[in-house]
């Protein structure tokens, strides 16, 4: 994807200089490349400031030699080369970092673009419109923005002094208040300014309410540790969550179908996008893998079956870490779980033993849980092939979709609503009515449905998303991924400054 790097100097000679004057292109070009962090960019890894004091030397009749404006010129061109990549492409091979990750390749050379840009003279309009269409993209560059003034106000860069007893409830005393109102109010939590007072009450605890919901901790009033922690976040922190998150959009393939499925796992939510009659899409909870060691990997990949009344073929590792254990302990769980073993040839065993145990723990054999109330799955199992053996699918624990934090599966996806989903997916597919659905997925037999036309899923990572509400919300870094993608852009960012040392050292 971002393969154009910063080797020695391209004899490139594109009309950024004319008799040693800088073209209005040399001049849009770098403003382009110094407003680099506006998409969460480094303008350093472009050579900004250094073309830009080139370019204002020559504006200033500063002369050139040939040699030089050569120079001056390739590394002009290599700056925008590369900037449009990372703008296109995101700086990151997803793939680098998620091997399921495998976005379908999108049809972009950055050279070849940008000399049809500059031969229009219509730089700027090329330049947006290489960045990623979407509505999130330009909602986060515009909170990006927003934060970075916001960042700048005096109550922002304060602390609130510590909570009473660790905790505050409305109609406590607090030496904060006035402060707290301030930031509430700065970040659109509290509609309009009043003096707070000392005690915490009334449209404080309401912007509390607010504040809480936008970084998923429910929405109670009360500050407690995770609230006071949200609050005294730096912002800092909270821009840099925004970059990472423009970085995973410029490589998350949102456009690539007109319906889709999308699961953000750190907001715990499933979105499917688009419709064939232009209805709205939908939304629902959903329950994701175990941030401690069950997590949920990133996909792409092509919804293709819908699988009704499902058994559970039970993993390998699950059945000898969980299942054989509390059947040695509670032999009854066999029969109350509705288990059976299957052996290689395909034979199905209903009776517990001991040999049927130890062919398990040999690998001879597999336990599996047929279809039923107690199934793991579920009545519906949506599956879309991939090398982790992820799927969606319904659950009989529904209670956990109540709760605020939902990572409790071993790594599959539950979704709250299935009936809902299954009517999306089905839509090009009108004789599968709701009725016909619901009857299906009660009947107690699988059956498999393939789809006419395969369905997009994509299993994303994001940490900060502006809603339809235009706020923006933030979510915790449940499994860690934004801490290995700082990790992995400092780490090229110190690749690309070694390479353009050495590129610039290179002998004329």
């Amino acid at each position: 994807m971002s393969g154009h790097g910063w080797n020695a100097f391209a004899d490139e000679r594109l009309p950024w200089f004319e008799n040693g004057r800088p073209t209005i292109d040399a001049i849009q070009a770098v403003q382009i490349l110094q407003s680099a962090d506006q998409d969460g960019l480094d303008p350093d890894d472009y050579q900004a400031s250094a073309l830009a004091r080139i370019v204002d030397d020559a504006r200033r009749g500063t002369r050139q030699s040939s040699e030089s404006e050569s120079e001056h010129s390739a590394l002009m061109t290599q700056a925008m080369e590369q900037f449009i990549s990372d703008l296109h492409f995101g700086r990151l091979d997803p793939r680098d970092l998620y091997p399921s990750f495998k976005v379908p390749p999108k049809q972009l050379d950055p050279a070849a673009y940008l000399r049809q840009a500059l031969a229009g003279h219509a730089l700027a309009p090329a330049i947006r419109n290489v960045a990623p269409q979407l509505p999130l993209y330009a909602n986060l560059r515009q909170t990006l923005a927003n934060y970075r003034e916001l960042a700048k106000l005096p109550a922002m860069q304060q602390r609130l002094p510590q909570l009473p007893a660790n905790k505050l409830a409305p109609g406590q005393s607090y030496a904060g208040v006035d402060l707290l109102a301030q930031k509430l109010l700065a970040l659109g939590d509290m509609a309009i300014a009043e003096t707070a007072g000392a005690d915490y009450k009334g449209a404080v605890v309401d912007g509390v309410k607010a504040f809480q919901i936008r970084h998923g901790l429910g929405g109670d009033g009360i500050i407690g540790k995770g609230t006071f922690t949200e609050l005294n976040t730096p912002l800092a922190e909270r821009i840099h969550q925004i970059e990472l998150t423009l970085e995973r959009l410029r490589w998350t393939p949102l456009l690539m179908s007109d319906r889709m499925i999308v699961v953000n796992i750190p907001e715990f939510v499933l979105r499917a996008y688009g419709t064939k009659d232009g209805a709205p899409g939908i939304s629902m909870n959903v329950i994701v893998g175990q941030a401690l060691n069950r997590q949920t990997p990133l996909i792409v990949e092509n919804l293709r079956y819908i699988e009704f009344s499902p058994y559970w073929n039970i993993p390998t590792s699950i059945a000898k870490a969980e299942v054989l254990p509390r059947l040695h302990r509670d032999p009854a769980y066999f029969n109350q779980q509705g288990l059976e073993f299957v052996g290689k040839e395909g034979q199905v065993v209903t009776e517990l033993s001991s040999a049927n145990l130890d062919a398990v723990m040999r690998g001879t054999m597999r336990i599996r849980q047929r279809p039923g109330p107690a199934n793991a799955l579920g009545d519906i199992k949506f599956i879309f092939p991939n090398n982790d053996d992820i799927y969606l699918h319904h659950t009989p624990a529904v209670a956990l979709f109540a709760r605020q934090r939902r990572d409790f599966s071993h790594g599959c996806i539950r979704v709250e609503d299935p009936v809902a989903l299954a009517k999306f997916v089905l839509q090009d597919q009108p004789e599968w009515t709701e009725q016909r659905i619901r009857s299906a997925m009660d009947r107690g037999k699988s059956a498999t449905l393939r789809l006419k036309e395969p369905l997009p899923v994509v299993i994303a990572y994001a940490t900060v998303i502006v809603k339809k509400d235009h706020k923006v919300y933030f979510f915790n870094d449940i499994y860690g991924n934004d801490k290995i993608l700082d990790a992995a852009l400092r780490k090229q960012g110190s690749s690309r400054r070694s390479a353009r040392q050495k590129a610039l050292s290179l002998p004329n």
